[in-house]
């Protein structure tokens, strides 16, 4: 859920005083303070607790500066302590010789990123609705905006904390089932230590104990969502890239969430001790792996909202060890078609759309862009000296893909990383599609099922004749090669054998095949209800194809001109028509005022749609507002 309060902060433009160098993340302390701007983020952001410092189930948030996010205390020998990372006192810029795109070059190591929170808390900060002052007073949301999921506000931190209910109903025998040993790291909201089994199928087996004090949990929001990440972790299960989840106990104190031990550090570790970048062939390792087990989130419903190197933990010290997604404290369930609002996430990672508070499982995408950026040349695409800044650039900016070392790597890698920093999320890849891409293409690994078919294929099933015409067309242009994901999703639904044809049954198998609890959580299967008319009919590949093929992201390939005016040939041939604007804006589900505009669409000569007509038809009329982009 997060913090999310009705009043609207547009802090994105301000560039007033906020966040200090090498702030990764955004946050008011448990307490409400209003921390110093150069701080690296600290204290928590949700309701006065659970952003922060938040620890890892096996990886500890990093030290800043004084009065920052606490160093991390690991003991000698701890098998979560990586080299100890202290903050530099400069880093040399990078060599781009653009000014639009601000952003350090990595020959030093990354300054201690603060554990995720949220940033909006830290804008509403910058605008002065929370004064200095308030320092030593508790937290007090917006009077007007209810806690969501109890429907009524909080007049004051005291009184919330006497009303709330801090019993989870997980088992209470903490202490007869795991003897706790050291520990190995801590955050303002917790610690992280070693623990062992003392009975069971485990027992003598070290794990990671996730410690979470009761006492931090002073809103409902902050109750929900160690309950939420809970549930997450519990209902996420079977993936191989993914921390395994053992069991959840509370006490009085505090609530223990018990997981594997994965002694093999953070990728960010891992990062720097290569010098601050990857080759090219091992980048690609990396990111398959990450792209595997965020397709396998995003097909059950869960976005995860704070991807980056420190939530990636490798499970031994072997150099050749899997990696683990880890801290599902920011993640949440979404129903296909939903669109989220509060924004969270770290400031270098977060996708514009976030900041634009209308996003989905595409905001992960852009995570994983900035970080294969990072894998290839050792710096960030964004970068700023304050948190403002970090946003400013990343909705304006540009990556810079023309300074070393850019020049060394291949055409293809760049190309991937550009299909991920599209800051029209229409236009990115999903994981699914990522894997397909031809930098990562391997014809022995199967690409996963994506969720992203069966959202074109409902609407697909909605269009007019016309449309699908259009949509056929634009299938027909595009070559083999960039058939291979739509040909391997088709693969995946299982065609019938004898006719090679899909009807709803195939939907639906593909997904029951790929079930967990957090599908059932996310309403997932809700989707076929809307792929209802497949009852009675089968859809064979050629009109997949048509479904499946995304105008957007054709947009964001090289050769989307050629593909276009190809597809328009196509289209003249077989299903271009004469229309009137108001046929057309029709069409398109538009008012009259929109007539001025169709207009130029359409042909003098005959009446039909031109070349400018189909492309625009193809993606579609968008109006500028906030409530054009939600659609549940």
């Amino acid at each position: 859920m997060g913090q999310c309060y009705a009043r609207n902060v547009h802090g994105v433009d301000a560039d007033g005083g906020g966040g200090g160098v090498g702030a990764t993340t955004i946050t008011v302390s448990a307490a409400g303070a209003a921390e110093d701007a150069a701080e690296v983020g600290g204290g928590g952001g949700r309701g006065g607790g659970r952003r922060s410092g938040r620890p890892s189930p096996a990886g500890t948030p990093r030290g800043g500066r004084a009065g920052a996010t606490p160093a991390r205390s690991s003991a000698a020998g701890s098998p979560w302590a990586g080299s100890p990372l202290g903050l530099p006192d400069g880093i040399a810029p990078s060599p781009a010789t653009s000014a639009s795109t601000p952003r350090r070059f990595f020959r030093r190591p990354f300054p201690p990123p603060s554990p995720a929170k949220h940033i909006k808390a830290s804008l509403v900060r910058r605008l002065g609705q929370r004064s200095p002052a308030s320092a030593s007073q508790a937290p007090k949301p917006p009077v007007e905006v209810p806690i969501p999921e109890h429907g009524a506000g909080a007049s004051g931190a005291g009184e919330v904390e006497r009303e709330l209910d801090k019993s989870f109903g997980y088992d209470r025998h903490f202490a007869a089932k795991y003897e706790l040993g050291k520990e190995v790291g801590r955050g303002h909201f917790g610690h992280t230590c070693l623990a062992r089994a003392r009975k069971g199928d485990m027992r003598g087996q070290v794990l990671a104990v996730k410690v979470i004090s009761k006492a931090k949990m002073t809103t409902a929001i902050s109750i929900e969502d160690v309950r939420r990440e809970v549930k997450i972790l519990k209902a996420l299960s079977g993936h191989s890239n993914l921390v395994k989840f053992y069991d959840a106990c509370e006490d009085a104190l505090n609530v223990y969430i018990i997981m594997e031990l994965c002694e093999g550090g953070e990728l960010l570790d891992r990062i720097l001790s290569r010098g601050g970048r990857y080759n090219e062939g091992d980048a690609k390792i990396i990111v398959d792996q990450i792209l595997n087990v965020v397709a396998f989130c995003h097909l059950q419903g869960v976005v995860h909202r704070d991807l980056k190197p420190e939530n990636f933990l490798f499970s031994t010290k072997d150099e050749h060890s899997p990696m683990k997604i880890i801290d599902f404290g920011l993640s949440d369930f979404i129903r296909p078609d939903e669109r989220l609002n509060d924004i969270v996430g770290s400031a270098y990672y977060v996708a514009p759309e976030v900041l634009h508070r209308s996003y989905s499982t595409e905001a992960d995408m852009w995570s994983i862009g900035v970080i294969t950026y990072i894998l290839l040349c050792g710096s960030r695409p964004f970068w700023a000296r304050t948190e403002s800044g970090i946003f400013r650039s990343v909705l304006r900016a540009d990556p810079n893909f023309d300074d070393t070392p850019w020049q060394s790597v291949s055409p293809e890698a760049k190309d991937f990383v550009k299909r991920l920093l599209n800051k029209d999320y229409r236009k990115r890849m999903t994981a699914a599609q990522a894997l397909s891409h031809p930098w990562l293409r391997d014809e022995h690994r199967q690409i996963p099922l994506d969720m992203l078919v069966f959202k074109l294929v409902k609407a697909y099933l909605r269009s007019t004749p016309l449309k699908r015409a259009a949509l056929k067309a634009l299938s027909r242009a595009v070559t083999e090669d960039e058939l291979i994901y739509i040909r391997a999703q088709y693969n995946l639904l299982e065609p019938n054998s004898r006719d090679g044809r899909i009807c709803i049954d195939n939907f639906r198998m593909a997904l029951l095949q790929n079930s967990t609890d957090a599908m059932k959580e996310s309403r997932t299967l809700e989707i076929l209800n809307a792929l209802e008319p497949l009852a009675y009919r089968r859809m064979d590949f050629e009109e997949f194809r048509a479904a499946t093929i995304s105008p957007y992201q054709l947009e964001a390939v090289s050769r989307w001109e050629e593909i276009a005016s190809t597809a328009f040939e196509y289209f003249e041939q077989e299903g271009n028509r004469a229309i009137t604007i108001e046929e057309l804006a029709q069409e398109m589900n538009l008012s009259s005022a929109a007539y001025s505009i169709v207009r130029d669409w359409i042909r003098p000569s005959d009446g039909k749609l031109s070349f400018l007509g189909y492309t625009k038809f193809l993606h579609g009329l968008t109006m500028r507002s906030g409530n054009a982009r939600r659609h549940n």
